[in-house]
């Protein structure tokens, strides 16, 4: 699987109200994740069906599973978990699928 494109996915829901200044700053920081080397095709979704909890998704793609590790130890992405994602987070499920 090494050389195997890689979609990582994750729904979640944010302990914030919907709609606060405290939500919109939450994404916002999510969004830089974005610029974080071998992230591609990234994306922040509003969840709209009624079926399940969340509220929120990130989807992006990278070229390999070498280039899915380095970013899942990148200290910006490493710190984004403990710092933000941990203690705003309410709920979520991660969802990484081969290409």
């Amino acid at each position: 699987m090494t050389h195997c494109r890689i979609r990582h996915t994750v729904i979640f829901k944010l302990r914030h109200p919907k709609g606060s200044p405290e939500e919109q700053d939450f994404l916002a920081a999510a969004q830089q994740l974005a610029s974080l080397p071998g992230v591609e095709n990234f994306e922040s979704l509003k969840q709209i069906s009624p079926k399940n909890r969340f509220e929120w998704g990130l989807s992006m793609e990278f070229g390999s599973q070498t280039e899915y590790d380095q970013y899942d130890r990148h200290p910006e992405h490493v710190n984004f978990i403990k710092e933000r994602w941990l203690p705003e987070v309410e709920n979520f499920l991660e969802i990484d699928y081969q290409l």
